[in-house]
């Protein structure tokens, strides 16, 4: 009843305050800093809000969505591709308004993807049954140029960033990286598990001053998330510190971030919807990087 009673809420709130679609990507220069951990809270915490949310995961092994959840995936969108699967039969639903497609295998093929095959992809987000508000892409490392299509072509990219000296290093590797090869010159940082605000803004003040004396981009601060023994103990049972310990400072944080983000000004192609932001990734496919410069 209660899972219903939400859904109705969701769908009512929809009804009267139409949403666009937002799309945000989130990346890390280096594996640890608890990037899978924050797009599924921040998930989480915006279908509390109301939205339906669509993660589509890069991740392969250990470090996939569905190991965060407790849940091991039945299939790859790559299956979709080659008219294996339908859409809707990889998608998992872990908790009610949050549906995530794994693509790990798929990202690695979307450059060399045939005509047959973009199609299916396209055939197969037109097919979906449930609206989608958001898109959070949880990107992969494991590309050549920092990048997949999936992360290039999302409106926003927020990078997730820890105090160690490596996380704050490769970000920035990975912002020049991004900003020299494919233009892209507005990121938001997010600073996670710090010991004090003032400690997530610290990292943000270097990481933009860097990026502004060397003219990469545009950094923008997208706040901290304090450091918290909980997230940890709550790990194994595969549960979103937002839906367990609400009132917990991590989760507020996250909470706050995910109310942030339905405010970020949208990118051109997110108001043309799911199917024109698929249409995107394809394009971004064929694009060519820049020479990166050293």
């Amino acid at each position: 009843m209660a899972d219903f009673l939400q859904d109705q809420a969701a769908g009512l709130r929809r009804l009267f305050n139409p949403q666009q679609l937002k799309v945000v990507s989130f990346a890390s220069g280096t594996p640890g800093v608890g990037k899978t951990s924050v797009v599924a809270n921040v998930a989480v915490a915006l279908a509390r809000q109301g939205r339906e949310v669509l993660v589509v995961d890069e991740n392969t092994g250990a470090a996939h969505m569905g190991a965060f959840f407790g849940i091991h995936p039945e299939g790859d969108l790559l299956q979709v591709l080659n008219r294996k699967r339908a859409l809707e039969q990889v998608m998992f639903c872990p908790l009610p308004g949050v549906s995530v497609l794994p693509a790990g295998m798929a990202a690695r093929q979307l450059g060399r993807l045939s005509a047959p095959q973009q199609q299916a992809m396209l055939e197969g987000v037109n097919a979906l049954e449930k609206p989608v508000d958001v898109i959070l892409v949880d990107t992969s490392p494991e590309h050549d140029h920092g990048f997949s299509p999936w992360g290039l072509a999302a409106g926003e990219a927020v990078m997730v960033v820890s105090g160690s000296g490596a996380s704050i290093t490769d970000s920035y590797a990975l912002i020049k990286k991004v900003s020299l090869a494919f233009a892209r010159r507005h990121f938001r940082i997010l600073a996670n598990r710090v010991r004090s605000p003032e400690e997530g803004r610290t990292i943000f003040a270097n990481l933009k001053k860097v990026a502004a004396q060397r003219g990469i981009a545009q950094l923008e601060y997208g706040g901290a998330v304090p450091l918290d023994t909980h997230l940890k103990q709550l790990g194994p049972l595969c549960q979103p510190i937002v839906a367990t310990l609400p009132d917990n400072e991590a989760a507020i944080a996250l909470k706050n971030f995910a109310t942030a983000l339905l405010a970020w000004p949208r990118a051109g192609f997110d108001n043309g919807g799911v199917e024109q932001f698929f249409q995107q990734v394809l394009h971004c496919c064929h694009t060519s990087p820049a020479v990166l410069r050293a």
